[in-house]
């Protein structure tokens, strides 16, 4: 399990395009998001740690590992 801090995930929106944004680099990738604590937690199926970061890094967002 990874977990991600992303400090600039504010609303339903930010989740989904996070969502999308980690399938795209693992499409088995088990994805848990608590927009009140900003965390970000994915239970990767193939996609390594940075593959991971770098997917949220390019949806927008600044993810920080936890």
């Amino acid at each position: 399990m990874v977990t991600f801090e992303v400090r600039d995930m504010s609303c339903g929106h930010c989740v989904s395009a996070i969502t999308q944004a980690v399938k795209a680099a693992d499409r088995d990738a088990k994805v848990e998001i608590d927009l009140d604590t900003k965390r970000v937690a994915i239970e990767p199926a193939h996609a390594d740690v940075q593959a991971l970061r770098e997917a949220i890094e390019d949806a927008g967002y600044t993810p920080v590992e936890a």
